[in-house]
């Protein structure tokens, strides 16, 4: 089996499916995870470390967001400059996670934290196929 290089990946054209697949699994995901800090707060401070008000303002971000996405998504042509704004927000959000993790190793649990750079690394891949996506659709 032989690889394709990434430029031969990145000059299929595909008329933004990728971008709209990858916005949508995005907003799937961060709408779920929203929704779950939001209704299981209390419980979920416990085994993560933070508290229950943030969990529920990091919950309600994220709710949001995902309907950004679902909005941004749904558009007969997918804006580049939202898309845009979504990868560099994504990257932002690693980023800060990343460093959240390390400034706060003392606020997070061990599962905290495993949880808070599992879904950086999640994030970094939604990025990255947006990233793509948007490649693919110019």
């Amino acid at each position: 089996m032989t690889a394709l290089p990434l430029a031969r990946l990145a000059a299929v054209r595909d008329g933004g499916q990728l971008l709209r697949f990858a916005l949508r699994l995005d907003a799937a995901a961060s709408g779920a995870l929203g929704l779950l800090a939001l209704a299981a707060a209390a419980p979920l401070s416990g085994l993560l470390g933070p508290t229950a008000g943030m969990l529920r303002g990091t919950g309600a971000f994220l709710v949001t967001y995902a309907l950004a996405l679902v909005l941004v998504a749904a558009r007969p042509a997918i804006s580049r400059p939202a898309a845009w704004t979504v990868v560099i927000g994504n990257s932002a959000w690693v980023l800060g996670s990343v460093g959240a993790a390390v400034a706060g190793r003392e606020t997070f649990t061990t599962p905290g934290l495993a949880v808070v750079l599992a879904q950086a690394a999640a994030v970094a891949v939604f990025a990255d196929l947006q990233w793509l996506g948007l490649r693919r659709a110019r």
